[in-house]
């Protein structure tokens, strides 16, 4: 079993190599509901991790035994999906370095507690680490170390990976601009298998480009029912990933193209985010079919901008419309002094270069704030809405508007 997977709501294991500190955060948990265990010793914390499976970590950086970081790393390789509280007394620099690490490792992070804190502080972090798409269940358990690429062929045939729509929304006055689509995969037996355990598998098995096509055409579908009901000045917009796997073919614009004709909508509507990285692996055959992409229409996103090693060049090269600033930068922006910089400098790149600017990980009202005071153009993030099942948007986007 991978720990964590199987995790129970509302169980916090905390790791502090001062005992009165754990205690203390045990106790503060407990007053806000949640069962809790505290230890000082690795070796335990494992055993825990084992014997109790938490919805949530707390864990301290620096300890003498094993430091944090290394603790991260030994629950990456347990594909670990207990959201992760990163608390210490070193800088916030440090702190935004360790949680970079840990997102880098596919972690789920809660977010960072400098200490000392409050219990309003980790009760905010609990909550916002709790959140889960509406209608979705705990990650999959009992999982192999690596997905058989027979599960994801059967899957797209008979249509268990389905699609999540997670809303971005103008930070100038809240209007709803569209959503970001994401696959999510409902296995019969293992429950929720998360993206990253099966798009890399898709990816090196050839299965990918037809993934893409399966998720945009149940979001065409869905967006052009959506309009039937809805009329709208400016229509709602569709964001989708696209792997560099998808990048080697020319004529799959055209594809993409058909698709969106079939289903009656313009491809001015429909954004294709692509990594930094991804648009690097092949540069002659990526820049000929982007190219293609935005004659057609397609806007396109670099994704997770800032993480990269070649962000300035990407920007000249290929004919990008929106850059994504990565949520490493915008969660830490209220706090970190040097994040709120790297976030003010983007904005104002993407602005001097006629690009939108979407600022993801909006996870409070603060963050919000500060990115309508920044002039952002959008933002999306578990304050504005989880990613949501179709059938709750109706509901959410009613609710959204009311406010």
């Amino acid at each position: 079993m991978n720990p964590g997977d199987a995790h129970a709501d509302g169980r916090i294991l905390i790791l502090d190599d001062d005992p009165q500190v754990g205690q203390t955060v045990a106790w503060m948990a407990e007053n806000l509901g949640m069962q809790s265990r505290a230890t000082t010793n690795p070796t335990r914390f494992f055993e825990l991790l084992e014997e109790w499976p938490p919805s949530h970590i707390v864990l301290d950086l620096v300890m003498p035994a094993m430091d944090g970081v290394e603790i991260m790393r030994h629950l990456a390789g347990r594909h670990c999906q207990a959201r992760i509280i990163i608390s210490s007394g070193v800088g916030t620099r440090v702190l935004d370095a360790a949680r970079r690490a840990a997102a880098e490792h596919a972690l789920p992070v809660a977010g960072v507690l400098p200490k000392p804190f409050t219990t309003d502080k980790l009760e905010d972090l609990l909550h916002r680490g709790t959140e889960l798409a509406a209608g979705e269940t705990v990650a999959a358990s009992h999982l192999p170390p690596e997905i058989p690429p027979a599960w994801i062929e059967q899957a797209l045939k008979t249509r268990e990976i389905e699609v999540a729509y997670q809303p971005k929304v103008a930070c100038g006055d809240g209007s709803v601009m569209g959503f970001e689509v994401l696959a999510r995969w409902h296995h019969p037996q293992h429950g929720v298998i998360p993206p990253d355990r099966f798009v890399p598998v898709a990816e090196a098995n050839g299965l990918i480009r037809s993934l893409t096509e399966r998720v945009l055409e149940s979001s065409l579908i869905w967006m052009a029912g959506r309009d039937a009901v809805e009329s709208r000045v400016t229509p709602l917009t569709l964001a989708v990933n696209l792997s560099a796997r998808c990048l080697d073919d020319v004529t799959f614009a055209d594809h993409l193209a058909g698709q969106c004709r079939d289903h009656g909508i313009e491809p001015e509507r429909v954004t294709l985010e692509l990594t930094e990285t991804a648009a690097m692996e092949d540069t002659v055959t990526a820049l000929d079919l982007l190219t293609r992409l935005r004659m057609k229409g397609f806007h396109l996103a670099i994704d997770d901008f800032g993480t990269g090693y070649s962000s300035m060049v990407q920007l000249t090269r290929l004919p990008f419309s929106e850059l994504k600033i990565d949520k490493s930068f915008t969660i830490a922006a209220t706090a970190s002094e040097e994040a709120r910089t790297i976030v003010r400098s983007t904005i104002d790149l993407s602005r001097s270069l006629g690009l939108e600017a979407v600022a993801e990980g909006v996870e409070d009202a603060a963050t919000l704030e500060l990115l309508q005071e920044l002039r952002c153009d959008m933002a999306q993030g578990y304050y504005i809405a989880p990613p949501m099942p179709p059938d709750a948007i109706a509901d959410w986007l009613t609710a959204w508007r009311q406010q």
